[in-house]
C-alpha cells in the first residue's frame, strides 16, 4: 500500500538526489570552503523552519564539533515582527529552505545582509527569492518534491551541510565518507523497520530520543510522525529527557531511540536500559538493550549514520501512516509552503 504514496516514492529518490548534489556542487563547495577558511568567521547563525530547522540543528552540532565555531539558531520573528537589526559583521548566516519563499525567512535573510553577514542559502529552488538574496547558493538538487511532508529535501539539506563543513574544515575523511552516502542510502532504504509499526499503530504519545548529530534527526522523526501519522511525538536529547519528561514514562509508553556510534552512545545505552526497566516499549536504532526492539542500521561515519537512519525511518513512516488510517500525502491543515509572517 505504501508504494502508492508520493511520500514513499520521493523518499526512495533521495540516494539519486544526493548523488546529483555531490556532482553538481563539487567545485562551488570547494571554493566556498576555501572562502570560509580565509574568512575565519567568529560565529554562524542558522535560519530555517520545519524540517529545514531540524537540519539546522544537525548543522549546529557538525559546525561546532568540526569547525569549532559557535553556531546559533536565528529567531525569524525578530526580523519579521520586531524589525530587529543585529550586527552580524564577521558572521556566516546559513538559511536552509526547500522553497525559499517563506516571508519570515526572507525578512531574516535581508536583515542579516544589512547587518553585514555572509549569507549562504541551502535551497532546493534555485529560482526562489532566497536564492536571489544569498551571497552564495548551495542547490539541494532534490528535484521536484510534491509531498507536503519533506523527505528527500531534508536528506539533501543534511548532506549539503556535511559537504560544506567537510570542505570548510578540509576534513578529507568526512568528505570521503560522504561520497559513499548515496549507495548507503540505497541500502538504508531497504532495511526493514516495519517491526516498529505494531508498537506504534495504536500509540497516542511517543518520545523520540537522540543526542549530538542524532538530535536533529530525532526532531525530524517526531515532526514526521505528527504530520503523516497523527501521532503526538516529542523529540528530546538523551541528556535532557530525565529532567522532567521521564515522569510520563509508564509501562507500555513507546520510546524510539537513535544512536550513532560516537561518544554519545554510552549515555544512550544507559538511558535505554532505564526506559526498559520502567516498562517502556523501547525501539532502538543503532544499539541493542534488553527487551528493546532493535531496528537495523548501517555502520558509517558517525556524522552520517543519523542521515541513513532517517532514510530507513521514512519508509517505515509511510507504512505506519496507512496502518493508522492516514494518507501521508494529505496531512490535515498543512500546505507545502508555510508562509509564516
Amino acid at each position: 500500500m505504501s508504494l502508492s504514496s508520493r511520500m514513499y516514492r520521493e523518499a526512495a529518490h533521495a540516494p539519486n538526489a544526493v548523488r546529483e548534489q555531490l556532482e553538481t556542487n563539487a567545485v562551488s563547495i570547494a571554493r566556498l570552503g576555501a572562502l570560509l577558511r580565509d574568512m575565519k568567521p567568529h560565529a554562524v547563525v542558522t535560519c530555517a523552519r520545519g524540517s529545514s530547522d531540524n537540519a539546522a540543528t544537525f548543522a549546529k552540532y557538525l559546525i561546532e564539533s568540526r569547525a569549532k565555531v559557535l553556531t546559533s539558531s536565528a529567531a525569524p520573528s525578530l526580523s519579521s515582527l520586531y524589525e530587529a537589526r543585529p550586527d552580524l559583521r564577521g558572521v556566516v548566516f546559513i538559511a536552509i529552505s526547500q522553497s525559499g519563499k517563506s516571508p519570515d525567512l526572507l525578512a531574516s535573510t535581508e536583515a542579516a545582509k544589512r547587518g553585514g553577514a555572509l549569507v549562504i542559502a541551502l535551497c532546493n529552488s534555485t529560482e526562489s527569492p532566497l536564492a536571489a538574496l544569498a551571497d552564495h547558493l548551495v542547490p539541494l538538487c532534490a528535484g521536484v518534491e510534491m509531498s507536503v511532508a519533506a523527505t528527500k529535501s531534508y536528506i539533501t539539506s543534511l548532506t549539503a551541510v556535511v559537504h560544506l563543513v567537510g570542505s570548510w574544515t578540509a576534513d578529507q575523511e568526512l568528505l570521503d565518507a560522504l561520497l559513499k552516502c548515496p549507495e548507503q542510502l540505497e541500502h538504508a532504504w531497504n532495511l526493514d523497520w516495519t517491526g516498529a509499526v505494531p508498537a506504534l499503530q495504536h500509540a497516542a504519545n511517543l518520545y523520540v530520543v537522540g543526542r549530538g548529530f542524532g538530535l536533529g534527526i530525532a526532531q525530524e522523526v517526531a515532526l514526521k510522525l505528527k504530520e503523516t501519522c497523527g501521532l503526538h511525538a516529542e523529540a528530546f536529547s538523551a541528556a535532557e529527557v530525565k529532567h522532567g519528561p521521564m515522569a510520563l514514562v509508564r509501562p507500555g509508553f513507546p520510546v524510539l531511540m537513535l544512536s550513532q556510534n560516537d561518544e554519545s552512545r554510552a549515555g544512550i545505552l544507559e538511558l535505554a536500559h532505564d526506559f526498559v526497566e520502567r516498562g517502556a516499549e523501547v525501539l532502538l536504532a543503532g544499539i541493542t538493550a534488553g527487551r528493546a526492539l532493535s531496528l537495523p542500521t548501517i555502520a558509517a561515519n558517525p556524522a552520517l549514520e543519523p542521515i541513513l537512519m532517517i532514510q530507513s525511518f521514512y519508509r517505515m513512516a509511510t507504512a505506519l501512516a496507512f496502518a493508522r488510517g492516514f494518507n501521508p500525502d494529505s496531512p490535515p491543515h498543512l500546505n507545502k509552503v508555510t508562509e509564516t509572517l
